[in-house]
């Protein structure tokens, strides 16, 4: 089972992130992390990695659903889309697929949410 969906673009990584952030609101997320892994490594281990940013995005609605349907559920939110440098000017968007990180929870409700989400985090992939 394929746990994320994934876009290359054509675009500068910085302007990757931003139309990333952008589908994402327009789309009813907001991006509520931002974690430069490419700064962390050097700063923590001193070591190079290729730019490679995580975006946590939450859509407070199905966030909130999720929530009323499982109370640990927050252990596994916000959604996580990355944009990471593939070489060659291929900057990768990716988006956590919600059916995979939920399958382990057995409960229907929570299934039902985490199609939503997908649905929706497709489009925004596809959008981008």
């Amino acid at each position: 089972m394929n746990y994320h969906f994934s876009k290359t673009v054509d675009l500068p990584f910085d302007q990757a992130i931003e139309r990333a952030t952008a589908v994402l609101q327009d789309n009813g997320f907001g991006v509520l992390t931002t974690i430069d892994v490419k700064a962390t490594l050097k700063k923590k281990l001193d070591v190079d990695f290729r730019p490679y940013t995580i975006l946590g995005a939450c859509n407070p609605t199905f966030a909130y659903q999720a929530l009323q349907c499982e109370p640990h559920i927050g252990t596994m939110l916000p959604c996580n889309v990355i944009v990471q440098d593939m070489g060659e000017g291929g900057m990768e968007i990716s988006a956590v697929d919600p059916i995979a990180s939920m399958n382990a929870i057995e409960n229907q409700d929570l299934g039902k949410v985490a199609y939503q989400v997908e649905e929706l985090l497709k489009k925004v992939i596809e959008e981008i």
